[in-house]
Formats: structure tokens, C-alpha cells, sequence
């Protein structure tokens, strides 16, 4: 099991193929800071190599609650020299960006177990990662324009799951949707009132996944445009890549020949 260094706005710990991630800012309602983001991105460092399934959870009663607004307060206080509050705040909208960014397209399966509040940026990881589970306590929002501010860099990813109508309709209401209402849009893949046994189930069956497939599919698949005209090129050649890799030819062998499941062989 590999050991995790110590971190202060989250905890972590690998069991191989998969890493747990949870988001700690207990005294904050697990908002967002610039710390939380640099401590997610050295996480998704360690995750390139080995990890095959990323778990991302949070507080019983708070996923995540969006962007950390006691940093905006005192940006504002430091702000009278001429500075802006968004310079104080964070390093910009680009880490958080490329932190989801990172989620949907790295060599990994990333599982976002919601339960309780997901509010704002808390929605942006949800959006960004490839499967959700809840338990029956999870809502999700967009509260940003209430305070006259917008999801900017949440809508990219959430349209990508739930559609732009949906999206838009999250953004203007900014009232919380129910889980089984999430699940209906597609923000939620997955329910039940015990989601840890829920969880477990998807863990149980996606160990099994090879890494070098699983990066070689979330790279096509974040390529894709939408279009079958355009990506009729990008699908041939990937898998014209597949089944030239001498490795998944002696899997596909094995099992013809003996019925043995990659997973099993050792």
C-alpha cells in the first residue's frame, strides 16, 4: 500500500489500484481554497502511474460547498491598495479549471461520492468526473448568480454530462436539485441509501480495469466532438491502436483458449 504524505485540506489514502481522496475542511463547510486545489493536483500526480480508480468524498453532510469566501472577504480588506479581490482570492479561475480538467481526462476512473450538500465548485467536481454515486441525503446547486456571479468554469463540464438546457436551468434557479432529480438529468449515475455499499460494488468491478486502457479510452473520449462525420478518423484510429497492441492480442488468446479474464492472469 503506498503511503500518502500529509496534507492539510485533505486526506488521502492509496489501496492499490485506488486512491481515496477526500476533501477535509471541516471548520470551512469543505469549501474550496487555493491550498485544497495544489494538494488535489500533487494527489492527481501520484495518481498517474499506478492508480486505477480515484475516489473523491467528502463530509457526511457537505460534498463540497463551493469557492472558500472568507478568502474573497479578506482579499476585499487587503484590496484598498489598489489590488482586486479575485487577485487576493486564489491564482486565478485557471488552477480550479485544469484541476477538473485533469479529473476528466487523466488515466484514471474518477468516482465522486456525494453525500450531503453539493453546492457551486462542489458541482464542478461532480461534473468533471466519469461516475457519481449519492446517498438519498445529496442535493446539488448553483447558488453564483445569487450573489451576482456565474459558474463559469462549472458549466463546460456539467453541460458535458447533463446537456446545456439543464445546465442552464441549474444556473438560473439556484435552488437545489434532489438526488433522484440528479440522477434523472444524468448528473448522478447512481443512488441509494447506503452509498457505501453502493460504492463498493463499483469499486469491486472497476479494479479489474487495465490502466493502459483505461488511459488510451479517456483520452478518444475527451477528444470527441460530437460529430460522427469528424470523429470518424479519430475512431478508426483508435481502434486500429487497440487491437495492434501485442498485450491485449495475447489476452483475447488466453481467454479463447484457456477462458481466462485478464484479471486473473498473473
Amino acid at each position: 500500500m503506498m503511503t500518502a504524505p500529509s496534507y492539510q485540506t485533505i486526506r488521502v489514502r492509496f489501496q492499490d489500484p485506488i486512491c481515496f481522496l477526500q476533501l477535509y475542511r471541516p471548520e470551512a463547510q469543505n469549501t474550496i481554497n487555493d491550498q485544497l486545489l495544489a494538494e488535489c493536483s500533487e494527489v492527481l500526480d501520484r495518481c498517474e502511474e499506478s492508480t486505477t480508480v480515484l475516489v473523491i468524498e467528502g463530509l457526511p453532510e457537505t460534498f463540497c460547498f463551493g469557492a472558500d469566501f472568507t478568502a474573497i472577504r479578506a482579499a476585499q480588506t487587503q484590496g484598498n491598495n489598489g489590488t482586486s479581490a479575485a487577485d487576493f482570492a486564489s491564482g486565478g479561475p485557471e488552477p480550479l479549471y485544469d484541476l477538473w480538467q485533469r479529473l476528466t481526462t487523466g488515466p484514471y476512473v474518477v468516482i465522486s461520492h456525494v453525500r450531503g450538500k453539493a453546492n457551486a465548485g462542489g458541482v464542478g467536481f461532480v461534473a468533471a468526473s466519469d461516475i457519481v454515486i449519492a446517498d438519498d441525503s445529496a442535493v446539488f446547486s448553483l447558488s453564483e448568480l445569487l450573489f451576482g456571479l456565474m459558474p463559469a468554469c462549472v458549466l463546460p463540464f456539467l453541460s458535458r454530462r447533463v446537456g446545456w438546457q439543464k445546465a442552464h436551468y441549474m444556473t438560473l434557479m439556484t435552488h437545489p436539485i434532489s438526488v433522484s432529480q440528479a440522477v434523472a438529468w444524468g448528473l448522478v449515475d447512481a443512488h441509494e441509501p447506503n452509498s457505501d455499499i453502493l460504492l463498493r460494488r463499483h469499486l469491486s468491478r472497476l479494479k479489474r480495469l487495465n490502466k493502459t486502457a483505461l488511459a488510451r479510452y479517456k483520452r478518444f473520449a475527451s477528444s470527441l466532438s460530437g460529430s460522427l462525420v469528424v470523429d470518424r478518423q479519430l475512431a478508426l484510429a483508435a481502434n486500429k491502436e487497440v487491437f495492434s497492441d501485442p498485450r491485449n492480442i495475447e489476452n483475447i488468446v488466453r481467454y479463447v483458449e484457456q477462458g481466462i479474464f485478464p484479471w486473473e492472469f498473473s
